[in-house]
């Protein structure tokens, strides 16, 4: 049995900490070499720990690329052929890794159908989805895992319904993710659900193709049918479908979970609801759930802070270390603060294109769920729960709640 390799630092949580040492690069080499594990392999990377460098990084596509072509051609000069193929199996959607004019052409037949003018028409059918949960969760009484009776079941409803993918395939896509993310699993084990993933988003463009509905998917072939490719769509499809349920579900776990352990700032909440969009934002930056985005290669010779990156170098920016940095406010958290122009989606032209989406949902769902649950507490001691260890997207397997 292979053992598991350990997880590097910068991906490491105690609970809602960040490791120590990932402070301490912060704090005393904000721009350093790290170890990126890919596959079998590992491969030397830029990382960087600072909101001002992160942002910088981020913001200028120009300097940074973030095509994964453009990774694997670096890896193959450097590594050999078999690197840069070991990660095309792996490979993230077009939409993820790619660069202008690509991903310019791509994000912009998609932008639309996440304005905040279709988001506040989807608000009431979100609403409406999280009472119901919550109505369903009080029938039943509890004590309930509040992962897979809400924090779940809510955004990927919403996905399905945007997406118009079958609610009853859900299992069977919410496996394959956890599969996808789980960084711990094998090279193979997280191909092979990619490749089902694939597979199944083909199937249900090849059948929107031919008989359209309302929903996100249709819209694109009825509107861009000719322009977007198959593979186009399947790489959309697969993308939001992944994204759109474990990153919002984790951020409803964890965000619940974070808030029971600070009752003053619970009771805001439910007693003070028009705060939830600042409470949202706070918790975004305060739980960074998403370790880091994808690898920007440098195009050309250029200096983060004092340190010069060479054209070709890779650059890793940690989000979660990003805006805890003392300029944001550092490890306080408080839902009262202004927000703060924090990297949880990422920022430049690659900002997560559903940011409205889960914006939404968190706010619709974290009042809604303090004001029908005023003494929801957890139902073991924290040190009792098991987190995610090593995936893509930080969150806790199960939160055993009560009230």
């Amino acid at each position: 049995m292979t053992p598991t390799p350990p997880i590097p630092f910068y991906r490491q949580r105690e609970l809602f900490d960040l490791s120590a040492e990932l402070v301490r690069r912060r704090e005393a080499a904000p721009v350093s070499r790290v170890r990126f594990p890919m596959g079998s392999i590992s491969v030397p990377v830029w990382l960087v720990t600072r909101y001002r460098d992160a942002r910088e990084v981020l913001g200028d596509a120009a300097l940074y690329s973030n095509s994964f072509d453009r990774m694997a051609e670096h890896l193959a000069e450097t590594l050999g052929e078999r690197a840069a193929a070991q990660m095309a199996d792996i490979a993230p959607g077009p939409l993820v890794a790619a660069d202008p004019p690509e991903h310019t052409r791509l994000r912009r037949v998609l932008t639309p159908a996440f304005t905040v003018k279709r988001m506040r028409r989807l608000q009431p059918r979100v609403e409406q989805i999280v009472v119901e949960h919550l109505d369903a969760m009080a029938a039943r009484g509890g004590p309930v895992d509040l992962v897979d009776s809400f924090a779940l079941p809510v955004p990927s409803l919403v996905i399905c319904e945007l997406l118009g993918v079958p609610y009853a395939d859900r299992a069977d896509f919410q496996k394959r993710g956890a599969v996808q993310l789980d960084r711990s699993r094998g090279h193979d084990e997280r191909a092979s659900a990619g490749a089902e993933s694939r597979s199944y988003m083909a199937e249900l463009v090849r059948m929107k193709r031919s008989d359209q509905g309302g929903d996100l998917l249709s819209m694109l072939v009825l509107d861009h049918g000719d322009a977007l490719s198959d593979a186009d769509l399947i790489g959309i499809g697969t993308l939001l479908l992944l994204a759109g349920h474990e990153t919002t579900a984790s951020m409803l776990a964890l965000s619940t979970l974070l808030l029971l352990e600070h009752p003053d700032q619970w009771a805001t909440l439910r007693e003070d609801p028009a705060n939830a969009s600042r409470a949202v934002e706070e918790l975004l930056r305060h739980l960074s759930i998403v370790h880091h985005p994808g690898i920007r290669t440098a195009l050309q010779d250029t200096m983060i802070g004092e340190h010069h990156i060479a054209a070709g170098d890779m650059v890793l920016c940690s989000i979660p270390s990003a805006n805890r940095d003392p300029i944001l406010a550092g490890d306080t958290f408080d839902i009262t603060r202004k927000p703060s122009g924090h990297l949880a989606f990422g920022h430049g032209i690659h900002h997560c294109v559903g940011a409205p989406l889960a914006r939404m949902e968190m706010q619709a769902a974290l009042p809604e769920l303090a004001s029908r649950f005023p003494t929801l507490r957890l139902a073991v001691s924290p040190d009792e729960l098991t987190f995610r260890a090593d995936s893509i997207v930080y969150g806790v397997q199960s939160l055993p709640v009560d009230w």
